[in-house]
């Protein structure tokens, strides 16, 4: 028996912020980045709200938010005593806004607090899942967090939030997307909703993608594509992700390579490793993840006259869209050093094969394994 539950109600659409002028007489904790404080778009929040209201605003958030950063911002909450959470940025203002809540109710005893997230990018979906990644930066590590205990009660989408994102990060973020959608339909633990779900993210990703990325004004795009975040997130959520997702978490701190960037250079080479045919693996036929890749494929009208042909035309259209948006497609582009390459590969791989993540892969990796995908984006 499956559970299914999608808690937050969705504010969709040019104007969706106005939803925050029905609140009155709260304490708001409002949780951001250095960058939404001096480039006014908190604005966009503070316009809004009632004058019964009290704000408290936390911006020290940080890219792969740390658990120092986290500490601090529970304390703050609880001596503010918060009665509503918003956050407002990207994935690491949300998650650690996430992992705030988590903690302050677990760890003190705090009550549950209503929580709105606010995303200002198209990528992670965090405002939708029960998942938050923390760091710890002495270490290169990231962590993690999986608890519905997380979720936002509101996530609200207005595209008009997103115009002003820069093109690289569009791309970036948009490609994490992509492989949230695609991990979640191959997932063993995929079903026919997440499945519905993700068939639509990728979709609109291939569709929207690359007009939001030449034209960010393209206010269709962008809402397709804040749309395509939320119900990926919603697929993976459901559905959790695999070793693309497993690898990335790890190579992504010990190498400082932005998250969805992370996952795109990963993204062809993790599919052909679960779609890889070898003896004693079974026949083409019994290929789970091979016969499910080129679904993806049908779906999208790309040739899949048989699994295998199916995979390759999902490979050759992820590597083109990377080409549209200007996309590195190796760790060597990234500026990654060969000898700090060699140095890290054994952790990474041993780190991967740990993350909660690659527990639903659709094929069990090793050691080894990984260690090949990370030599093939590395030498590409």
């Amino acid at each position: 028996m499956d559970k299914l539950s999608i808690k937050a109600d969705l504010y969709m659409g040019q104007g969706a912020m106005d939803r925050l002028t029905e609140w009155q007489n709260k304490r708001m904790f409002i949780v951001t980045d250095p960058f939404m404080v001096k480039s006014g778009m908190i604005n966009m929040v503070f316009d809004r709200l009632h004058s019964s209201n009290e704000q408290y605003v936390f911006s020290n958030i940080v890219p792969d938010p740390p658990i120092e950063v986290v500490t601090e911002g529970v304390e703050a909450l609880c001596s503010f005593n918060t009665d509503l959470i918003i956050a407002i940025g990207g994935g690491s203002a949300i998650d650690a806004a996430k992992a705030m809540k988590l903690f302050a109710q677990k760890l003190l005893d705090k009550r549950d607090i209503p929580f709105i997230a606010i995303p200002t990018t198209s990528g992670t979906g965090s405002e939708v899942t029960s998942f938050s990644v923390i760091s710890n930066k002495e270490k290169n590590i990231k962590y993690p967090l999986v608890s519905d205990d997380m979720l936002p009660q509101e996530a609200i989408l207005d595209p008009e939030l997103v115009k002003s994102v820069p093109n690289f990060i569009t791309a970036d973020t948009g490609l994490d997307v992509l492989t949230h959608a695609i991990e979640a339909y191959v997932s063993t633990k995929s079903n026919d909703i997440s499945d519905a779900l993700a068939e639509k993210a990728m979709k609109l990703v291939f569709a929207y993608l690359p007009r939001a990325y030449k034209d960010g004004n393209d206010l269709e795009a962008r809402e397709k594509m804040h749309i395509a975040s939320c119900i990926a997130g919603m697929a993976f959520n459901i559905a959790s992700l695999g070793l693309n997702h497993g690898i990335a978490h790890v190579a992504g701190a010990k190498f400082k390579i932005a998250h969805g960037r992370m996952n795109a250079i990963l993204l062809p080479h993790v599919i052909e490793f679960n779609a890889d045919y070898k003896p004693g693996y079974g026949k083409e036929e019994s290929n789970r993840a091979a016969v499910r890749y080129a679904e993806i494929s049908k779906s999208l009208g790309l040739s899949a006259p048989n699994a295998k042909s199916g995979v390759r035309s999902l490979v050759q259209a992820i590597k083109q869209l990377q080409k549209q948006l200007n996309m590195p497609q190796t760790l060597r582009e990234c500026g990654v050093d060969q000898s700090l390459f060699g140095e890290m590969r054994v952790s990474i791989a041993e780190g991967a094969l740990k993350d909660g993540c690659t527990a639903t892969n659709p094929r069990v990796p090793t050691a080894e394994d990984v260690l090949q995908i990370l030599n093939k984006m590395f030498q590409f």
